[in-house]
């Protein structure tokens, strides 16, 4: 008996995967463990192992094809083996336990009436039991655009329709002229009628529309759903950084890792996070769960959008060891090859764009966490000092707040205790 290697679910957030690159053909031998393919979900590109051995029979989605969670990527068996009932069961049990029945064209449904002639360059390849060998996919889309799925030419393995083929079907479909119609009388007229200029700004305009990545969708779909749900708030705070670059030039003459302000601002964080438990806990709707445990998620942008690596327990961790651990998982995150784990569990947020030349700015929620911090650059200002203008170095950081479980006095105690650690650096490290 063939096995059927199905989409799986990789996080927690993945509906669909996309298929990245194959690393066996047809026809090739496979073991348990062994590397198959790889998948990018919405976080990452990810290995994934085969789960049976055999020899690779077929394969259901072809590379740069976008699928279901549950959609079949792979048969594998004995070679020659005839594993078409397998692959029927399993696409039964993915839409529901009713396999897909194929739709039988009116005009074929009477034995009177003249069937449509096809060529050998458009019939698709069919299964033993008749039915249009087609991906899941392909169906979903010919259905949508209402087009006959038996009336696509398949380029997949054996001739089966995939994703590529009813895009092109689509394409000439909408290139294929318009029927001709009769031209309507029209008034005499002493001149040709001169045709309206086109629109200004219309002709020779270029652009371009990118695919969106399933990163980018999750991003926009769980972002919106943040920012629309979650009553936010914000508060802002300044904070003298005098005494924190002062003693960040001493410690990075003895830390293993170089230290960045970046390190202070999360370390501080998870510090002030212990005061006050309120700002370190999560909405479920009918409760809030206060965690016991500071696990701060920190914002990395990458080429297709943003990701969060989680720094867990770092009020435990000393700064050489944040340090390290972000470098370390943010090169990961930019090379897409994070683990989905490294990027769950957060309690609390952190958006930096400092090193951007922002000052200040606020930020979307990042559920499940009730708080997100935004911190800016640090610039020179004048600030009075012991009665006198001096020049201060100041960072503006603004706490945006789920006001359904955090109240303005709330946020502000946890700003102020945040803000006394960095100005006074020292209590971080006693």
């Amino acid at each position: 008996m063939a096995e059927v290697m199905l989409m799986p679910l990789l996080s927690d957030t993945m509906t669909e995967g996309t298929v990245a690159g194959w690393h066996k053909e047809i026809g090739d031998e496979v073991e348990i463990g062994e590397l198959l393919l790889e998948i990018e979900t919405d976080k990452a590109v990810m290995e994934q192992d085969s789960f049976f051995e055999g020899t690779l029979l077929h394969i259901g989605v072809q590379e740069g094809e976008t699928v279901p969670v549950n959609a079949v990527l792979a048969v594998i068996g004995e070679k020659g083996e005839d594993f078409q009932a397998d692959l029927d069961a399993a696409l039964a049990k993915a839409n529901g336990g009713s396999a897909e029945k194929e739709e039988t064209p009116a005009a074929e449904a009477t034995p009177e009436a003249p069937k449509e002639e096809v060529t050998e360059t458009t019939a698709p390849e069919t299964s033993d039991d008749g039915r249009v060998k087609a991906s899941p996919l392909a169906r979903k889309m010919a259905e949508e655009e209402g087009l006959k799925i038996s009336a696509i030419k398949g380029s997949g393995e054996n001739g089966r329709i995939v994703k590529r083929d009813v895009e092109a079907a689509i394409a000439t479909q909408q290139s294929a002229p318009a029927p001709a119609t009769a031209p309507a009388p029209q008034p005499a007229v002493s001149a040709p009628a001169t045709p309206p200029p086109p629109p200004a700004g219309v002709e020779g305009e270029a652009y371009e529309e990118v695919k969106l990545s399933n990163m980018r969708k999750v991003i926009a779909r769980r972002l919106g759903e943040s920012k629309y749900s979650a009553p936010h708030f914000y508060l802002t705070m300044a904070i003298n950084m005098d005494k924190a670059m002062t003693i960040r030039k001493q410690l990075n003459t003895m830390s293993p890792s170089k230290i960045s302000f970046n390190d202070l601002v999360i370390k501080a964080a998870s510090l002030a996070l212990r005061q006050h438990p309120a700002i370190n806990a999560s909405w479920l709707g009918d409760a809030i769960r206060y965690n016991k445990v500071y696990n701060v998620g920190v914002a990395v942008a990458v080429d297709e959008g943003l990701v969060v690596p989680v720094i867990r327990n770092a009020d435990m961790k000393s700064l050489s060891q944040i340090s390290a651990e972000v470098k370390d998982k943010a090169k990961k995150a930019m090379e897409r090859k994070l683990p989905v784990e490294d990027m769950q569990g957060n309690t609390f947020s952190i958006s930096n764009l400092g090193m951007f030349g922002i000052e200040e700015f606020t930020a979307i929620i990042n559920p499940p966490d009730s708080c997100i911090l935004a911190v800016g650059g640090i610039n020179q200002v004048p600030v009075v000092k012991d009665g006198e203008i001096a020049v201060g170095n100041i960072m503006k950081v603004t706490l945006s707040c789920d006001h359904r479980v955090v109240d303005g006095a709330s946020g502000a105690a946890f700003l102020n205790t945040f803000k006394g650690l960095l100005e006074d650096p020292i209590s971080m490290l006693v």
